[in-house]
């Protein structure tokens, strides 16, 4: 159980962060998303294009890492895959990057170009109070970025592994 895996909203930070920390570690980092692209030869948007949400949660669900010593980042909608975070539970510690719904509304531009799953008129706060209770269902330790630098958010990552 030595890997990280970095849950959140999308434009949290979770590669960002998730990149720092591995450095500051001696660890790897992987990001799902880079992994998915690469496995399907598209953008996520093109795969949710022509699969739909529920289509692209499947691929998401078994995009299994299997790691050792690792920063894992995966997508926002991995919360909505069981087999995918029993996994990651089983093979390190969840840390869920929380921020409120103001910060993701203002670091968000255009969520369906960045791939984000959102369903037929679903909103962004939709999406986001659904997906609240999901990253607080398998979340180890909580670290709250409201109001932080990005070198304050790595420093309360770092602190909450011990």
């Amino acid at each position: 159980m030595d890997n990280i895996i970095l849950i959140g909203m999308p434009a949290v930070g979770k590669s960002t962060v998730g990149v720092i920390v591995a450095k500051r570690l001696g660890y790897n980092f992987v990001d799902t998303d880079l992994v998915i692209q690469e496995k399907e030869g598209k953008l996520l948007r093109e795969i949710i294009a022509e699969v739909g949400p529920e289509g692209f949660l499947k691929v998401e669900n078994n995009a299994e890492i299997e790691a050792e010593k690792t920063v894992i980042a995966p997508g926002g909608s991995v919360v909505y895959c069981e087999n995918a975070m029993k996994h990651y539970k089983e093979i390190g510690k969840v840390v869920y990057l929380q921020v409120s719904f103001e910060t993701i509304n203002k670091r968000l531009r255009n969520a369906k170009s960045r791939g984000v799953v959102l369903r037929d008129g679903q909103t962004l706060k939709d999406l986001y109070e659904e997906r609240v209770k999901l990253f607080e269902k398998y979340a180890d330790v909580t670290v709250c970025e409201d109001g932080l630098e990005l070198e304050e958010t790595i420093e309360k990552v770092l602190a909450s592994l011990n």
